[in-house]
């Protein structure tokens, strides 16, 4: 009864439209990635050579850059100091290439830089950490056992999940500016080769707007939930 009441009740319907805009934001990046992964940029520049003129440029001559295995398993890792390019942009001449690849040299340059919404996702990485390991079994013993206080702690743990989200968005779309505002400084590609490089990064951020979104309409459903229980008791 209790998981046909979780699990089969009406507010999944809160929770649907996010899921399938996840599924057409995931659909779009990699449609964008094998589109313009295909299409070489004039200049002959890699993955790996925009992001080190990135880093060069900045004074960031200590990050390292390699080549990992994987399709878009891009990532700067602060604690290493070192850019890790999949192998579809470390040597890949693409204008998919130097637009990811610039965006992952953009977060470190945003590292070095102590960009501020940078700083707070970093500081609250603990307390997300704990939140999506906690928050669903927390609410759903809390629901079980008719806790107000359990549920609680584990609406609390899930929106300081939602709120890493939150924050995510604007690291994320300033390290694209930074990296669009470095390939067009360089004057290497033309207009349609960046606008190549605009749309995969473009694609890509939304799928931090789709998490985002799910984040937030499963908030509301706990809520909802919630004040739904206390009101049959």
């Amino acid at each position: 009864m209790f998981f046909g009441y979780f699990y089969g009740d009406w507010s999944l319907l809160i929770v649907l439209p996010a899921l399938i805009f996840t599924i057409w934001a995931q659909m779009s990046v990699q449609s964008a990635y094998h589109k313009y992964s295909q299409v070489r940029n004039a200049h002959g520049m890699t993955g790996a050579d925009a992001a080190r003129r990135i880093l060069n440029a900045n004074g960031l001559h200590h990050i390292r850059i390699e080549a990992v295995r994987g399709e878009m398993t891009d990532h700067y890792d602060p604690r290493a100091g070192v850019i890790r390019l999949s192998e579809g942009v470390y040597n890949n001449a693409s204008v998919a290439a130097v637009g990811i690849a610039a965006h992952e040299a953009g977060h470190a340059v945003q590292h070095a830089t102590a960009y501020g919404a940078l700083k707070l996702r970093n500081a609250i990485i603990p307390v997300c950490r704990f939140g999506s390991a906690a928050a669903m079994p927390l609410f759903i013993i809390g629901l079980s056992v008719a806790s107000d206080a359990l549920m609680t702690v584990g609406i609390l743990a899930y929106a300081a999940v939602t709120l890493f989200q939150l924050i995510t968005l604007p690291v994320e779309f300033n390290a694209s500016r930074r990296a669009m505002q470095a390939i067009e400084g360089w004057g290497y590609m033309s207009q349609d080769e960046m606008n190549g490089s605009r749309r995969v990064l473009r694609a890509a951020a939304m799928t931090y707007v789709a998490a985002l979104a799910t984040s937030l309409l499963t908030l509301l459903r706990l809520l909802l939930i919630f004040s739904g229980g206390r009101s049959r008791r």
